[in-house]
């Protein structure tokens, strides 16, 4: 498995952090869902705008080839950000995501 982080900062004065979660749930995740060996995704966020996608892929190809999609997504909200996110692809080493999803 393999994951595609994106740090990024939401510009907390445009738009609220539950706002921007609400967008990224509601307009991106569906989009995530059709791309070949998307296997999900987690948001981080804190209170004055920092934030973390990470999402999951079943291959290397499939997380670096994904990113023709995030950065259309990107562009759409590109007025939420303080300044252009930054993205790299790692291999996932351990993952112990059991229980509750939100």
């Amino acid at each position: 498995m393999y994951s595609r982080v994106t740090l990024l900062e939401i510009d907390t004065l445009r738009v609220d952090m539950d706002d921007a979660a609400a967008l990224f749930r509601e307009q991106v995740v569906p989009g995530l869902r059709e791309e070949d060996g998307y296997e999900g995704a987690i948001a981080l966020a804190t209170p004055e705008g920092q934030g973390m996608i990470i999402t999951f892929w079943e291959t290397e190809e499939g997380a670096r080839d994904a990113s023709g999609f995030a950065s259309e997504a990107l562009e759409r909200f590109v007025t939420l950000f303080k300044a252009p996110p930054g993205r790299e692809v790692y291999e996932v080493a351990v993952a112990d995501m059991a229980g509750v999803w939100v």
